[in-house]
C-alpha cells in the first residue's frame, strides 16, 4: 500500500507542465514593445483642414499641434500661449528625437499664428516639419 502511494504521487508530478518558460518569454516581449514604440502626441482638438491636391501621408509624425480658428496653439491635448511653444516642442523632441511635427492648421485660422508655430519649430531644431491638408 505504501508503494503504490509513492508511485502514484511520482506520476502526477510527471504530468504537470512547467508555465514558468513560456510567461518569461512573454514578458520580455511586452518590455520590448513597451520600450520600442512610437507614441503619438496629440493635438487635443479637431481641426477643419484645408485641401490641397498634393497631399501625402507622414510616416513618422509623432507631434501634432492644432492651430484653432481662433489662434489657439494646442499641443498634448493642452492650449499652449504662443511664447511657449518652443520649449513644448523641445521637451517633445527630447523624449523622440526622431519625430517629426505636423502643424494641423484650420481653414479659418491666421496665416501670422500658422507661421509662428513653424518658426518655434524650426527655432528648436526640428528638421522636418509637415503641414496637415485634406486631400483633394
Amino acid at each position: 500500500m505504501r508503494r503504490s502511494v509513492i508511485q502514484s504521487a511520482h506520476e502526477e508530478d510527471e504530468g504537470e507542465i512547467n508555465l514558468t518558460p513560456m510567461l518569461d518569454v512573454v514578458f520580455i516581449m511586452l518590455i520590448f514593445f513597451i520600450v520600442t514604440a512610437t507614441f503619438i502626441k496629440e493635438a487635443g482638438i479637431e481641426v477643419v483642414r484645408p485641401l490641397a491636391e498634393m497631399a501625402r501621408a507622414q510616416q513618422k509624425a509623432s507631434i501634432l499641434i492644432a492651430v484653432s480658428p481662433s489662434n489657439e496653439i494646442w499641443i498634448d491635448r493642452k492650449k499652449v500661449p504662443p511664447q511657449a511653444v518652443r520649449t513644448m516642442i523641445e521637451r517633445l523632441m527630447a523624449e523622440n528625437p526622431e519625430g517629426e511635427v505636423v502643424i494641423q492648421a484650420d481653414r479659418e485660422s491666421q496665416a501670422e499664428a500658422v507661421l509662428a508655430v513653424l518658426e518655434a519649430a524650426r527655432e528648436a531644431g526640428v528638421k522636418k516639419i509637415a503641414l496637415s491638408a485634406e486631400q483633394d
